[in-house]
């Protein structure tokens, strides 16, 4: 570490010139065959405000990386074909691609219509039932977790059953006291097995205990735990459309997108045709 510490005041000492000398006579960090890294080749590598110690760490690193990178390709010189080294070809694609890429995406940024009304959503659930089927049981539900010594246990277990507004305020009202979670998830879907993760003992058949049931009690030495499934929906039916909405918002603005791109490369095309820019033989 004693040489990067002395290379790292060297490079210290570079940044703060005003000027560089010619690189041959510049000092060289490492060097693999007849390649040199040259302190002005890692001028950039170091993030504001880092401690000295840390500019070692880094240093370090960087050269090291270099160095396996050299020895490397190095060895792909010398065992590819002169066929296989002539990347000139893919490299010519590679930047038309990302061209082509980046200008469709300062167009889509600039032009393309991201607002999605809800009807365009309702209009894809109904005319795509058969993508949208669950892969998971889905539940609205109310949870708590009480300490196993809560007072009035009788009381919450009729007000978390309970649908009425008044009940559900009192509910409130004793969970911000003495609850160490209570949750209805905002009223949305959420999967089952969610709330099994909160539960100290395994629902079997959940299916069939969806089916029949619509409160959960368990406890263990420290806690009780409460639920009332409020709604539920089984793996392999059709999914409830606030539960996909998000997702058929994300479908039909990559749609737009992909018609973007075939209509702008259309209307690039027919213009050109027009003006008589190229010519097909």
């Amino acid at each position: 570490m004693g040489k990067i510490h002395f290379l790292l005041i060297l490079v210290i000492g570079l940044g703060a010139c005003t000027t560089l000398e010619n690189r041959s006579k510049e000092k060289s960090l490492a060097r693999v065959y007849d390649k040199n890294l040259y302190l002005s080749d890692i001028q950039d590598i170091f993030p504001n405000n880092i401690s000295h110690s840390d500019s070692l760490i880094i240093l370090q690193s960087f050269v090291d990386k270099w160095v396996k990178e050299q020895l490397i390709l190095h060895k792909a010189e010398l065992n590819l074909t002169e066929e296989q080294k002539d990347v000139r070809q893919r490299l010519d694609e590679y930047r038309s691609s990302l061209l082509i890429y980046k200008y469709e995406q300062n167009l889509i940024t600039q032009k393309l219509d991201t607002v999605i009304s809800r009807e365009e959503v309702q209009a894809y659930y109904d005319e795509n039932p058969s993508n949208f089927s669950l892969e998971d049981h889905i539940i609205k539900c109310l949870y708590l977790k009480l300490p196993i010594d809560a007072p009035e246990l009788y009381k919450v277990r009729q007000l978390y059953r309970s649908e009425r507004e008044e009940d559900v305020q009192q509910l409130e009202t004793y969970c911000y006291q003495y609850a160490l979670k209570y949750d209805y998830f905002n009223e949305q879907w959420i999967p089952f097995t969610n709330l099994s993760m909160e539960l100290p003992n395994e629902v079997r058949n959940p299916d069939r205990y969806l089916r029949y049931n619509r409160y959960i009690e368990q406890m263990d030495s420290l806690h009780r735990y409460l639920v009332n499934i409020r709604e539920y929906k089984l793996s392999g039916t059709v999914a409830p459309l606030p539960y996909v909405e998000a997702k058929i918002r994300i479908i039909i603005l990559n749609k737009r997108k992909v018609q973007f791109v075939h209509d702008l490369e259309n209307n690039i095309y027919m213009d050109a045709l027009n003006k008589g820019d190229f010519t097909v033989y």
